[in-house]
């Protein structure tokens, strides 16, 4: 029994700290895409096709698109809770 506790102590001393990773950053994403399709919806446009000249409202929703994706970087490379 105390072989079984130090080899514990000693892979959980070598760890390093968990991150969120691919799965964290894939559903942050998931998310990202969801709020851009309910916003396109609201300014009556489909998300994926690209109207010849984007008015005002496609190119805000595309600002807030390009703002959640880059915090879910920090999703990515945070510590797991």
């Amino acid at each position: 029994m105390k072989f079984k506790s130090i080899t514990v102590a000693i892979l959980l001393l070598a760890t390093g700290p968990a991150v969120a990773g691919p799965i964290g950053y894939a559903i942050c994403q998931t998310g990202c895409n969801g709020i851009a399709v309910a916003c396109y919806s609201a300014a009556g446009f489909t998300f994926g096709v690209a109207p010849p000249a984007a008015p005002p409202e496609i190119i805000a929703c595309n600002a807030a698109l390009g703002a959640y994706m880059a915090a879910c970087a920090a999703v990515a490379l945070g510590p797991t809770p």
